[in-house]
């Protein structure tokens, strides 16, 4: 397993970006799929968009594409989220998350570390 640690989130207006870091440590982290999960209050935990290992192949959920991009440093064991023209829709706790297995996931059982959370509000 590897520990995860989130930072970047924030109270913004809406239309503004925001761009999430999720810092790796503790195992090999080019090994894993990465994934970006949120959680708004009330409602369960939803998968956004996860990473291949190396990086060359991301999926969005609809709600992502076309506004947030996922990216990851091998070399400085870190994964992204840049989120663009950010909607009141968007607020949420955001979750980065890895997985050993070798295809890129997208269901949270899939995943087996998880951060701590970074909480995004988006004002109107």
């Amino acid at each position: 397993q590897v520990q995860l640690v989130e930072s970047g989130g924030g109270l913004v207006q809406a239309g503004s970006s925001l761009r999430l870091s999720c810092a790796a440590s503790g195992s090999t982290f080019s090994r894993h799929c990465m994934g970006w999960f949120r959680q708004a209050p009330g409602k369960e935990r939803e998968w956004v968009t996860s990473i291949s290992r190396g990086g060359g192949t991301t999926y969005y959920a609809d709600s992502a594409k076309g506004r947030f991009t996922i990216s990851r440093d091998n070399a400085k064991n870190t994964v992204y989220l840049q989120m663009n023209n950010l909607k009141p829709e968007d607020t949420a706790v955001y979750y980065c998350a890895a997985t050993g297995l070798r295809f890129i996931a997208t269901t949270a059982s899939d995943f087996d570390s998880w951060g701590q959370g970074t909480q995004v509000t988006v004002s109107s």
